[in-house]
């Protein structure tokens, strides 16, 4: 009987650990939407997980390169093994979410084979009908 418990126990554990804490696509705030984007990318190495918050034409471009690797490389111009994310939090606010659009600003720190590496990206998000935030476009370097 002891050994029908720890088999049920030890389905019912990966069972849970298959699903995640919260989908990526019901999240509610743009900058942590565009968060999870690049966090899905660089660090869970998730393609299509990315491309579940990406309007259909960006959606497909990330599709197509079919792994992380190559959409960072191709796309974003940056490799990282491991990276933390953070969004523009700077003294001066500027309006930068209107009520269906935002811009966000995001700093990227972290390591590729050994060397330290930080870069700067933007991207623009809209809301959809349904309330998601999606984003539409990678835009130019900052800098």
């Amino acid at each position: 009987m002891t050994k029908v418990n720890i088999l049920i126990l030890f389905t019912l554990f990966l069972l849970s650990a298959c699903g995640d804490d919260e989908e990526i696509t019901k999240i509610n705030n743009p900058e942590l939407v565009a968060i999870a984007f690049f966090d899905a990318l660089y660090n869970e190495k998730d393609v299509k997980k990315a491309a579940s918050v990406c309007d259909e034409k960006l959606a497909r471009l990330l599709l197509h390169y079919k792994s992380s690797q190559a959409v960072s490389r191709h796309l974003f111009n940056m490799s990282y093994d491991k990276v933390k994310i953070k969004p523009d939090d700077s003294g001066v606010k500027i309006r930068k979410q209107f009520k269906h659009k935002a811009t966000i600003t995001l700093y990227f720190d972290g390591y590729y084979q050994d060397s330290h590496l930080k870069d700067v990206k933007r991207i623009s998000l809209v809301q959809a009908d349904n309330g998601q935030w999606i984003i539409n476009k990678i835009l130019k370097d900052p800098f």
